[in-house]
């Protein structure tokens, strides 16, 4: 389901090529027009829709239903991390992805309940756009995505390439396209309604939320790449 809004990208980083300009900003972000536009219709989109939607799931849904329903599609994942730990050398990160995908799948009701996280095993995200630039793919110029928000080139491939890695992508059954569907929206559902007070809590503070939104980005995906380790090579020269 993130498909359409990598095309969209791509098709709009081709759009822009020939005009690009050094950025003056020292942003990275020669783009900043057009992504300032996209993300407005991105931000209007979320509060119109994906915010209203995850304030009445948390509000309905119970805590212990919308924490069995993260855990599942968190558990569905597992491949993905697994393989991208693999790609990373990560072996020992790549034992816990698999012994949680074990435990949690078996005695964790397949996935419902993390019972890895109970027994000392921790959970971690991972995908091909970190892989990319732990190979040191450069990320490129800063993107904001048609409903999918801030990106670079190097997590638009990315996300192909975990769309590739996934082996639902290749099973087919009656109304398999359906149950994407189902697994696309309700992760998007389960990502917004456990950032409902964070997000609004970025917006109240904001004097300019793309340029707010842009650096915790950013922020955010160097830390994952360096798996959460301290950055040594950008430390102030004093």
């Amino acid at each position: 389901m993130r498909l359409p809004s990598t095309l969209a990208v791509l098709l709009l980083a081709a759009a822009l090529s020939g005009c690009a300009s050094t950025d003056p900003s020292g942003q990275n972000d020669p783009y900043e027009q057009t992504n300032r536009q996209i993300f407005d219709f991105d931000h209007k989109l979320d509060h119109n829709v994906a915010r209203p939607v995850a304030v009445a799931y948390n509000t309905v849904i119970p805590s212990v239903a919308r924490d069995g329903i993260h855990n599942f599609l968190a558990n569905l994942d597992s491949p993905v991390i697994f393989a991208n730990d693999l790609l990373q050398g990560e072996t020992t990160r790549g034992g816990q992805t698999l012994g949680r995908a074990v435990v949690n799948s078996t005695l964790g009701l397949g996935g419902l309940v993390d019972v890895a996280a109970k027994i000392g095993i921790p959970g971690h995200d991972e995908d091909f756009g970190q892989t990319l630039a732990v190979w040191g793919a450069d990320e490129g110029p800063y993107l904001v995505l048609p409903f999918a928000g801030p990106s670079n080139p190097r997590d638009v491939v990315g996300m192909g390439g975990d769309i590739a890695m996934d082996p639902f992508t290749y099973m087919k059954w009656n109304n398999s396209t359906l149950y994407s569907m189902i697994r696309a929206g309700v992760g998007v559902i389960d990502l917004r309604a456990r950032n409902v007070d964070n997000l609004d809590q970025i917006e109240r503070t904001s004097v300019d939320l793309y340029a707010t939104t842009r650096s915790l980005y950013r922020q955010h995906r160097n830390a994952e790449i360096r798996n959460g380790a301290p950055d040594t090579e950008n430390l102030p020269n004093l």
